[in-house]
């Protein structure tokens, strides 16, 4: 008895070893494209230049690239959400400096997932180096008109966000 238990695990372990050596090959592990983007044209003027970095914040938002936001933001950069009083700034949200405005966009922001993320009929004015933008608001549900006020200072050559106030369309 004990020699034929012997024989059958020895027979069991031979077809364990064969079907092991004619098993194919695990997959090989799977390879993540780099993100490739494409050129950012350049602006033809100081209104452009603020203009595509708006479009660009709203890209940068839905492809939650943070790496482009901070490009894009001032170190020292402030955000302030209005909460839908604008005449009202002591119930207002603020997050100042890259790092506040960071956590707001991996904490708040990118988690809402949203699937767009626009700025239409923004008004530029410029004044130097410094710019304000007023714009409507588009993203996931909202859509408010005159809802965000940007600003810009153009440091180096290159126009970088300074603030942004959103939430400042009145409650209806």
């Amino acid at each position: 008895m004990r020699k034929l238990i012997f024989v059958a695990v020895v027979a069991a372990m031979l077809i364990t070893l064969t079907a092991c050596a004619d098993a194919p090959p695990p997959p090989a592990p799977k390879v993540v494209a780099t993100r490739v983007r494409t050129t950012t044209p350049q602006p033809a003027n100081d209104e452009e230049a603020i203009r595509q970095l708006v479009f660009a914040e709203g890209q940068a938002t839905v492809e939650q690239d943070i790496d482009r936001l901070q490009a894009m933001w001032d170190k020292d950069g402030v955000v302030a959400d209005a909460n839908r009083t604008p005449d009202n700034p002591s119930d207002d949200k603020t997050w100042k400096g890259w790092a506040a405005i960071r956590d707001r966009y991996i904490n708040i922001v990118f988690p809402s997932n949203p699937q767009n993320a626009e700025h239409p009929n923004t008004r530029v004015t410029i004044a130097g180096d410094t710019a304000t933008v007023v714009s409507d608001t588009k993203i996931g549900a909202t859509n408010e008109k005159d809802n965000d006020k940007w600003t810009f200072r153009k440091m180096d050559g290159q126009w970088k966000m300074t603030s942004l106030t959103f939430g400042l369309a009145p409650r209806r």
